[in-house]
């Protein structure tokens, strides 16, 4: 059993790395992850555990956050609402009333004073800016967690309080308050900009009930429901136009810039908006099962699923504050008992260690330089579903294709219809269009719309179906099958050759050869930029499979200059053929596949990157999927492996800027080259720059 909760006002990423790791060390719990950006916590549960796993969590999360609040998401509880906007302003007053009283004591200090009254105010400002810091830091001590950042600003300002350091002690404390109300701004615009990205939830639904309009919320609707929805506004659910005509901007689903129109009997996604036009629409999808729905729970749970990157950083953190603050200890005792200087000295640069350490930065603004490329990828009209399918992008080394719907525009018409000796075009038609009356497939439905007519369905018996094959039915007494070269084969009957290209479907009728439709699909205009920008970016192979005639196949793959072609594949031997490329990566290699999501799911869930290609409003497709093309272009997959790479360089940036200052920063705070105010700026103005430098990626 799954369960979701929101930690609700946590601001702490160091923190909630130590959540995640102490509710995935509970009795019951198989995983946990917390997503800092969303402030989610998923909790994978035994279901034959019997404890109260909430209360559990609530206990951790109170142990490392005490103001988070833990409110499951799963259960629809709303929680009691967030002081959340209240806080920055009462952080402001207390930044500018610890200032004002930090410069007073310094006038004192200077006009000679009893030395008590400028101390006093020292220690005023102190609590005034320090006060939670300490109070946190000391129940942490009361339970065991001592290694966090407010155990380290409380021990080193103490001690600067201890040496006689007390203008520099609450100057620390108002520079690292500072920091951390601007890194908090960060977090907080980047969380926004990202929630911004998928800003398609709707907010309420235009119910008609008779002869009245009445606005409702979306999650109330039924399927079957009318609704209306004027220009300017979302389209709450996904449905089916009745009445009226419009242009939609579907680029928050799809990337697009150009409005697609749409009219009656057209079907409509949630979250496209409606720019002209009055639209009444009949729904097809409650809002739990809606497009958007499914979207934004798909990006909103992509952090979940962690690149080994971030694993890393998680279990850096745990060990390296721990080892920071032995280090600091060893700088602070060790030269002054072995007679290398005097002890108030090598006192002060251990406390300018212990401000140093913390690794705020680095678990900070790695999750969100992954999460910002996802969202960035969205706002393309790309879904991916995990920072690990983000990573595995840069690793492409083959590429294989689908080729109906994928490459080409899996658009079916009828071409020609090629009657045999003793059955005219319109018999053969008429017994096609019987075979495909049960079928929704794309080649079955060109077939039955040449046909033009109304098949009887009353008189068709023993429909049968065999994958990758064809279809059998007895209409009228008279047994028909309609498929391919290997269906004919199996009724024995021989099947004659032809020169022109498409699509061939071959029919019999009481075991007699009745002729041949041939069928085209065109390739889209796409899919040769697709595999050429693929290939730019240093993909080894591109291969297409496809259940079609073999000549066809070959033909396609000539024009798109593909590595190769294996046609008249049945659906095992698709899976087959990718398991046998799998073995020929390279050592890092990563396999990607693309197909439509529907008739493709067993290959797509072996491939180690799962491509739906046309996934707009295919439940199929995003369940399948570990990556969604919201259109039907192939060249966004190339798009999408730009998003991964321009997102690992950042990453990569992050890493190496911050852990670089860092090492820099605690050598010349050893050797007594750094003050305290530069260890300040080493540990929050380090973070501020590497979460800004992480929101980057969603403009990419």
């Amino acid at each position: 059993m799954k369960k979701e909760y929101v930690l609700q006002g946590l601001g702490c990423a160091n923190c909630a790395a130590k959540i995640e790791h102490d509710v995935d060390q509970m009795e019951g719990v198989v995983s946990a992850s917390v997503n800092f950006v969303t402030t989610t916590l998923q909790v994978e549960i035994d279901n034959e555990f019997p404890g109260d796993i909430q209360r559990e969590i609530e206990d951790i999360v109170r142990r490392h956050e005490p103001e988070v609040l833990v409110i499951d998401k799963t259960a629809g509880d709303k929680g009691p609402g967030s002081d959340q906007d209240t806080k920055p302003k009462w952080k402001i007053v207390r930044l500018i009333g610890g200032a004002v009283l930090l410069a007073a004591g310094v006038l004192l200090k200077r006009t000679g004073v009893n030395t008590y009254i400028p101390l006093a105010v020292f220690l005023l400002a102190y609590l005034l800016l320090g006060g939670d810091i300490i109070f946190r830091a000391l129940k942490n001590i009361s339970r065991g967690k001592i290694f966090d950042e407010n155990f380290l600003m409380t021990a080193a300002t103490a001690g600067a309080f201890a040496i006689g350091e007390t203008a520099e002690a609450v100057a620390v404390m108002l520079f690292y308050q500072v920091g951390e109300y601007f890194q908090e701004l960060a977090v907080r615009r980047s969380r926004k900009s990202i929630a911004g990205l998928m800003d398609i939830r709707p907010d309420y639904a235009n119910l008609k009930r008779g002869e009245r309009i009445v606005k409702v919320a979306p999650d109330t609707v039924e399927v079957g429901d009318i609704i209306v929805v004027k220009p300017g506004e979302k389209i709450p659910l996904d449905g089916i136009v009745l009445e009226g005509e419009a242009l939609l901007d579907t680029a928050a689903l799809t990337g697009e810039s150009l409005p697609r129109r749409t009219s009656v009997s057209d079907t409509v996604l949630s979250g496209c908006l409606n720019q002209n036009g009055l639209l009444t629409i009949e729904v097809t999808q409650t809002f739990g099962e809606s497009t958007v729905s499914k979207i934004i729970d798909l990006v909103e749970n992509a952090a979940a699923k962690k690149v080994p990157t971030e694993n890393f950083i998680t279990k850096f953190a745990r060990w390296y504050t721990p080892s920071v603050v032995g280090l600091a200890a060893l700088i602070a005792i060790v030269p002054s008992l072995i007679g290398v200087g005097p002890w108030l000295e090598w006192l002060r640069r251990g406390l300018i260690f212990l401000v140093i350490s913390c690794p705020c930065a680095l678990v900070i603004s790695i999750p969100l330089s992954f999460f910002g490329g996802i969202g960035g990828a969205s706002r393309k009209g790309i879904l991916i579903k995990g920072s690990n399918y983000l990573e595995a992008l840069n690793h492409l080394d083959i590429v294989v294709f689908d080729k109906t719907g994928t490459l080409t525009k899996g658009i079916f018409e009828v071409t020609a219809v090629q009657p045999a000796d003793g059955f005219s075009a319109a018999e053969l038609l008429e017994a096609t269009a019987c075979a495909e009356a049960f079928s929704n497939h794309p080649i079955a439905l060109s077939i039955l719309k040449k046909y033009g007519g109304e098949v009887d369905k009353s008189n068709l018996r023993d429909y049968s179906e065999t994958a990758g094959l064809g279809v059998s039915v007895n209409a009228n007494g008279r047994v028909i099958h309609a498929g391919n070269e290997k269906l004919m084969e199996r009724i024995n009957i021989v099947v004659p050759e032809t020169q022109r290209r498409g699509t061939r479907v071959f029919v019999a009728i009481d075991g007699l050869f009745a002729g041949q439709i041939l069928i085209s699909d065109e390739v889209k205009p796409d899919s040769g930029r697709a595999i050429a920008a693929l290939k730019a970016k240093g993909v080894r192979e591109t291969v297409m499979l496809t259940g079609d005639d073999t000549q066809i196949a070959a033909a396609v793959a000539d024009e798109l200059k593909l590595d190769g072609v294996y046609g008249g594949l049945l659906p095992q031997e698709k899976v087959e053929r990718v398991e046998q490329l799998m073995t020929q990566k390279r050592a890092k290699g990563k396999l990607a596949f693309a197909g439509d999501g529907i008739n493709d799911a067993p290959v797509l869930a072996i491939a180690d990157v799962g491509v739906a290609m046309g996934g707009l409003g295919s439940d199929a497709a995003i369940e399948a999927a570990d990556i969604v093309l919201m259109t039907d272009e192939p060249s966004k997959l190339a798009e999408a492996v730009d998003v991964a790479r321009f997102t690992k360089r950042i990453v990569w940036q992050n890493i190496f800027f911050a852990l670089g200052i860092k090492v820099v920063f605690l050598l010349l705070g050893a050797l007594g080259l750094a003050s305290m105010w530069e260890a300040v700026f080493a540990d929050v103005g380090v973070a501020v720059l590497a979460i800004l430098n992480a929101m980057r990626v969603m403009k990419k």
